[in-house]
């Protein structure tokens, strides 16, 4: 016996078979609102979790994890997509360490190389003790995340410059 029993009224039935028939919704939105409409008892044409997810073709768990939102969140939350929470801990370039990572990349590149690749610059916050270990994704974010550009007060690419005349003459 499953632990969520899902009994729509005749108004949510309703609400949830237009949007089905229409389609104009995100599909993870339609998929939950098929979830919803095969779970319901409430007509006599309830079906098992296995039976939607062959029906579906979704993932029991999902089948089971609607059903729970919707008996103990409500319609909008078994619907609604809910966002990834941040993930602080996992943010490893932050603060002093990206302020350290900005200022190395704007320096001289190190000894027989004429720039810093983003494996040099991983390599080189790994031997000041900056961090244990980063990854070279982890440092092309950090620095794309940042304005920061060589000798420009704005950000793009190479900016014109007037060019005197070689002729020494007035422009008109």
């Amino acid at each position: 016996m499953d632990k969520y029993r899902v009994t729509l009224t005749d108004e949510e039935r309703a609400e949830l078979q237009q949007m089905v028939s229409s389609g104009k919704a995100a599909a993870r939105k339609l998929t939950h609102a098929r979830i919803l409409l095969l779970a319901d008892d409430g007509h006599g044409e309830e079906h098992s979790d296995e039976q939607i997810v062959a029906a579906l073709g979704t993932g029991l768990r999902t089948v089971s994890r609607v059903r729970q939102q919707l008996v103990s969140q409500g319609m909008e939350f078994a619907l609604l997509r809910r966002r990834q929470p941040p993930r602080p801990d996992k943010v490893k370039i932050k603060g002093d360490v990206e302020q350290r990572l900005i200022d190395l990349a704007c320096s001289d590149p190190p000894e027989g190389r004429c720039h810093w690749t983003l494996q040099l610059l991983a390599d080189e916050l790994v031997v000041l003790g900056l961090v244990d270990r980063v990854g070279i994704e982890t440092v092309r974010q950090a620095l794309k995340k940042t304005t920061s550009n060589h000798g420009s007060s704005k950000p793009g690419a190479s900016r014109r410059t007037p060019m005197p005349s070689s002729s020494g003459a007035w422009r008109t």
